[in-house]
């Protein structure tokens, strides 16, 4: 387990030294939360609430899912495809070490470093200029870290799976902006999934994808109540277990069919 948590620690530590990019982050991120803020106080039009939720509440989870996303969100999926690519993958097999457990600790290490230095950071200026309610709950920001934490473990197994598929395609770059486009679509990061159609809302719960965002958010600005929040935690615990079996036989394939184009 050292070894992985040093892989934790060194991911932080070369995150650190191009820290400017994340201030950068920062800005990026306020501006993009101020304009959906603009967006939908304009649909809301005087409006009290839409679907159960009061603009103040709206304005809190677009903050609070933006500023999440920079929690759970890594490129792990391009850096395996990168290192197949360049042949590193087959140094990477023969070290001591589980690959695709030491992927998810570098992207845990990153997504660390992005909570500290620009999700934190980001709230705190967003809350300066933006009507946002933090709840006084502790038993919220509880439920809210354990379903962030179950967020970044579900969105790494997604992107395990659409990285390790590079050893059957070589090349998967269209593969994993599509998968990047349906994650921020259906994880409910551009859209609440309670203000999809009916029928929409009943086939998302066959996917992993509110998962993500949606259910985390709706924790946070305690749209989920009781029932509800236990039934959001349960459905991320279960599709982070199930998830767990199509990347062992998916990885178990694609290590007898490696094949190097780099090196």
């Amino acid at each position: 387990m050292d070894k992985y948590m040093e892989m934790i620690r060194i991911r932080f530590l070369m995150m650190l030294a191009y820290r400017t990019n994340y201030y950068t982050g920062i800005l990026i991120y306020c501006i993009n939360i101020g304009a959906y803020y603009f967006l939908w106080s304009a649909i809301y039009s005087g409006k009290s609430s839409i679907q159960g939720m009061s603009i103040e509440k709206m304005a809190t989870y677009v903050a609070i899912s933006w500023m999440a996303r920079a929690f759970y969100f890594n490129n792990i999926d391009r850096e395996i495809a990168m290192e197949i690519r360049e042949g590193q993958v087959a140094t990477e097999l023969i070290r001591p070490y589980n690959y695709l457990g030491m992927k998810t600790m570098q992207g845990l290490g990153e997504g660390i470093f992005r909570l500290l230095f620009l999700s934190l950071p980001g709230v705190v200026i967003t809350a300066l200029l933006l009507p946002l309610h933090f709840s006084t709950d502790i038993h919220t920001w509880m439920y809210f870290g354990l379903s962030i934490m179950l967020s970044f473990i579900i969105n790494s197994e997604l992107n395990l799976l659409a990285g390790v598929i590079a050893f059957f395609t070589l090349n998967n770059e269209g593969l994993l902006r599509a998968k990047r486009f349906i994650i921020d679509l259906f994880s409910g990061l551009i859209l609440p999934i309670s203000f999809y159609p009916d029928w929409a809302q009943e086939i998302m719960k066959y996917f992993p994808f509110q998962a993500i965002s949606y259910i985390p958010s709706m924790i946070f600005t305690e749209s989920f109540q009781g029932q509800a929040v236990v039934n959001g935690l349960l459905f991320q615990v279960i599709w982070s277990v199930v998830l767990l079996f199509p990347i062992y036989m998916l990885w178990k394939a694609a290590k007898k069919r490696l094949v190097i184009q780099g090196g």
